[in-house]
């Protein structure tokens, strides 16, 4: 099987990305029907084409796609290209300096200190330790234990890899799974809330998911000033009225029989020395620190590097450490900001805005179509692809849309404007969660064998559709950003 699909991707799929890509850098520039397109705007189309498809079809990992990405916009619209190929007379060249920040990108840095945090968590068990504290309160009832998986998960994926959350709390979550009856539905409905808890928590904080990251930083670069605080202060709510729902849904469809539960999670035994002391201090303070920017006026991307200098000083985190680091995570959210460098610094961006008519759009069809478009990819690709893909484009879109000769800028703004836009692309994102190849947490809930796929779609349906109705109204009505 594995080899059936080795020769369907690489000897079907990548002749069809590379034909595609091929005609699109090969074509007239005049095809593209924009009189102010240069011959290097139309590489970058290219590129952003042969991002997708191969983000899509998933021929080479997404981290790999987007490492070659930005290769490729080095070597052929940057001002220290290929000399042939990046000549000034072809149009605005990308000062190579700012592609390759890329990989240090301050959004970057910001995830690099979460996933430093988790990897510390869990090697001193700090997340074993909050998670016996936390479910502990929630008793036997199985409603209610359902509720503390939902809520402990949520909790965890706002500052912890979901994938890593997910798969501790499944071991966890076993041994409860083994004694209930056969044929009480219950159990689904408990395996399905590492997932849906994992992909819904995320949402609450500009670590919690790569999209995030990718909504921050374009936002940030469109001047628009997105603090750690104010991102959770508008989203966490969103997170804890969605656990409400999904807690409704599960119980809905999958009632249980049991009358009890009893969960049996390990002390952590774990000598308490200086070294955990260390850990939980510098947890404790980083989370304060992000929690308090408008006070300290320390940027959130700047305390993210605290936890790594601590540690490192101290010895706690070394070489083997830092091969935990999830790099791919970090190089493929990297390649999302080389394209959106390439759509700006070529003038792509600008000459879009001038060319496509987005102040005549209806504005309410512009959000729900971009909403969808990102949820629908969501489910069959990485949702950090999908957003670092998405995203990019749609800043260009909300400038379109912002300006102030636009027809529609009214009402654009009433309904929240580029922040509104750009947060919404972000929960899409999140929300997508229907298969078991939707996200790593959807994949680990599908390993237990307690969960039908027809069972994961039903309720990642039902999630997807109060997310995305919620999430619109939440952020154009309910709690738009000032």
């Amino acid at each position: 099987m594995a080899s059936k699909n080795f020769n369907v991707k690489f000897c079907v799929l990548l002749p069809i990305v590379l034909l595609i890509t091929i005609v699109l850098w090969a074509l007239p520039v005049s095809a593209f029907g924009i009189d102010a397109l240069t011959v290097t705007q139309q590489r970058v189309i290219a590129l952003f084409a042969f991002a997708a498809l191969m983000w899509i079809f998933e021929i080479i990992p997404n981290w790999a796609t987007s490492v070659l990405v930005i290769v490729l916009s080095l070597l052929t619209v940057s001002n220290k290209g290929l000399g042939f190929l990046c000549n000034p007379e072809y149009g605005q060249l990308v000062n190579y300096k700012d592609l390759m920040a890329a990989f240090a990108d301050p959004v970057v840095m910001l995830f690099l200190g979460g996933f430093v945090l988790a990897i510390m968590a869990e090697q001193y068990g700090l997340d074993v330790t909050m998670a016996r504290a936390l479910l502990s309160l929630f008793g036997t009832k199985p409603k209610m234990v359902l509720l503390g998986f939902l809520t402990v998960i949520a909790i965890f994926s706002m500052f912890m890899s979901n994938t890593a959350t997910a798969a501790m709390m499944l071991a966890f979550l076993v041994p409860v799974l083994s004694k209930l009856p056969a044929g009480d539905k219950g159990k689904i409905g408990l395996a399905l809330s590492i997932p849906v808890a994992a992909n819904l928590g995320g949402i609450g904080t500009p670590i919690g998911t790569p999209p995030n990251a990718t909504a921050v930083k374009f936002l940030t670069e469109a001047g628009y000033d997105v603090s750690f605080m104010q991102w959770s202060i508008r989203m966490i709510p969103y997170v804890i009225i969605m656990i409400l729902l999904a807690w409704v849904v599960l119980q809905f469809l999958f009632p249980f029989k049991s009358e009890k539960i009893v969960l049996e999670i390990p002390e952590n035994k774990r000598k308490k020395d200086w070294k955990t002391t260390v850990v939980w201090v510098t947890f404790i303070g980083t989370i304060l620190l992000w929690a308090t920017e408008s006070i300290t006026k320390i940027n959130s991307n700047v305390v993210a590097l605290i936890p790594l200098a601590v540690f490192t000083c101290t010895g706690l985190f070394g070489k083997n450490e830092i091969k935990e680091i999830n790099w791919t995570v970090l190089w493929l959210v990297a390649g999302g900001f080389a394209l959106g460098t390439c759509l700006q610094g070529t003038g792509l961006a600008k000459v879009l805005i001038q060319a496509i008519p987005f102040g005549t759009m209806p504005v309410v069809v512009v959000l729900i179509v971009a909403g969808l478009v990102c949820y629908f990819l969501s489910n069959f690709i990485s949702n950090s692809a999908t957003a670092a893909l998405l995203i990019p484009i749609l800043i260009v879109v909300a400038e379109g849309m912002a300006d102030p000769a636009a027809g529609n800028n009214a009402q654009f703004v009433a309904v929240g404007g580029t922040y509104a836009m750009i947060t919404f692309i972000a929960v899409c994102a999140s929300i997508a969660m229907l298969f078991p190849i939707s996200t790593p947490p959807n994949a680990i809930a599908a390993s237990t064998g307690m969960v039908e796929t027809k069972d994961m779609a039903k309720v990642g349906l039902v999630v997807g559709v109060i997310g995305f109705i919620l999430g619109y109204f939440w952020l154009t009505k309910i709690f738009p950003f000032a």
